[in-house]
């Protein structure tokens, strides 16, 4: 069984780091991705691109959300803009800290 460690938690967004089988862990309401830490450092990348942070598109309920393309063509995550704040430097801070537990284990 994982023993996760919290590398941050900002709004929904909650990141773990499991010491034993060496995964990360993000959890934002009805998601659970799961990362290597070259995975993970990879993701975090893709999201830093130019253009990304123009992807926000008006929803039919009015509220404009940032779609993230995901390798399969029919699956995308939707962010508003606060959600997406949050998931970004729950990211950010959980980056710096893998770098910290790398040091400890």
């Amino acid at each position: 069984m994982c023993n996760k460690v919290t590398l941050s938690k900002k709004g929904a967004a909650h990141i773990s780091y499991c010491a034993q089988c060496k995964h990360i862990y993000i959890w934002h309401r009805n998601l659970m991705l799961t990362f290597s830490d070259a995975q993970f450092r990879s993701f975090k990348k893709y999201t830093e691109s130019p253009d990304f942070n123009e992807s926000f598109y008006r929803f039919p309920d009015g509220e404009s959300r940032l779609i993230l393309h995901t390798p399969n063509a029919d699956i995308c995550f939707a962010f508003t803009e606060d959600e997406w704040t949050d998931f970004y430097a729950a990211m950010e801070e959980a980056e710096y800290m893998c770098g910290v537990y790398r040091l400890i284990y």
